[in-house]
């Protein structure tokens, strides 16, 4: 799909200042390398991942590429190549999935007079970076409730040993999902950090004096964001290993109550042995009351240990 801003490439004699292309078929890629004499590089090579196959100049043209979170807002989102192509008159932008702040500064710019593609560039970078602080404060809100919920919250009275071990796992399961975020966030970031500091030195030479001071406001927004991300890493990795300590906590009760009942079995089962054995003299078989009292000793020799671990607290 193919999108040109401020017109259309069906205007005759227009030639569009920002296109932008979302998952384009060959025959839109030729259209715009024959309209703008700009190369438009490959998904492929969007991917690579060397700083000098990501930002480099070609022709004239600024050539650049960062990993970009599609689907941010939602709970299957996933990192997508996106590419820049910035020259003097045009702004090229090749993407593969639908991306909001591509399409919010669509919206701004679509009928605006005077833009220029460093003026596009500039409003897209704010948008984008402005997308990532919405989902890493989303992200710390997470966190908060889960963090709430491990070490705030009352724990429930008399819960089934099910319910606990359920709400342990999808508690796991959250912080498994918040890493992810979080570390597509960091790879998304980084890149945004390449870009802003390559054009910077590299491309602000033609920029107005007023785009290369929002070009630095951008450098340093993304790097507070990155600061912030990285305590947002150091919570996940916090809350991981609280959870997994209340996992082994559980399990060592689970072992303790196990270990209780054996112990408590044993001085029973040893009353009854004794006095189920077939002596020749068993003066206790002369009773009135033998069989009631050995079955007397074997309760009270069950709720001894029972009343001691209670007392020392072991359960």
């Amino acid at each position: 799909m193919l999108h040109a801003y401020p017109q259309t490439l069906n205007d005759a004699g227009a030639r569009p200042v920002w296109i932008d292309l979302l998952d384009p078929t060959p025959e839109e890629i030729a259209e715009v390398e024959h309209l703008t004499g700009l190369r438009t590089p490959t998904r492929d090579a969007l991917s690579e991942i060397e700083q000098t196959s990501r930002n480099y100049m070609e022709g004239g043209a600024i050539y650049l590429s960062t990993p970009l979170i599609a689907r941010a807002f939602t709970a299957d989102g996933v990192l997508t190549p996106a590419g820049f192509v910035l020259s003097p008159d045009c702004l090229i932008t090749i993407r593969f999935a639908p991306m909001t702040a591509f399409d919010v500064v669509g919206n701004q710019v679509r009928e605006m007079a005077g833009l220029t593609a460093s003026e596009a560039f500039v409003r897209l970078l704010e948008s984008i970076v402005d997308k990532g602080a919405d989902l890493l404060e989303r992200a710390g809100a997470e966190l908060d409730k889960l963090s709430h919920a491990a070490f705030h919250a009352e724990p429930r009275k008399g819960g089934k040993q099910s319910e606990t071990t359920a709400g342990l796992r999808h508690a796991l399961r959250r912080i498994g999902q918040m890493g992810d975020r979080t570390s597509q966030i960091r790879d998304s970031l980084l890149g945004l950090s390449r870009i802003t500091a390559y054009v910077i030195e590299t491309g602000c030479g033609a920029m107005p004096a007023d785009l290369r001071a929002r070009m630095v406001a951008v450098r340093g927004d993304v790097a507070s964001l990155n600061d912030y991300e990285a305590h947002l890493a150091n919570k996940v990795q916090f809350l991981l290993d609280a959870t997994l300590g209340f996992i082994s906590i559980e399990q060592n009760d689970i072992v303790k109550v196990m270990t209780i009942a054996s112990i408590v079995g044993v001085p029973p089962v040893l009353v009854a042995g004794i006095y189920g054995m077939n002596f020749k003299i068993l003066p206790e078989l002369q009773w009135t009351f033998g069989y009631p009292y050995s079955l007397a000793l074997m309760v009270l020799s069950a709720v001894i240990p029972l009343a001691w671990f209670k007392w020392r607290g072991w359960m």
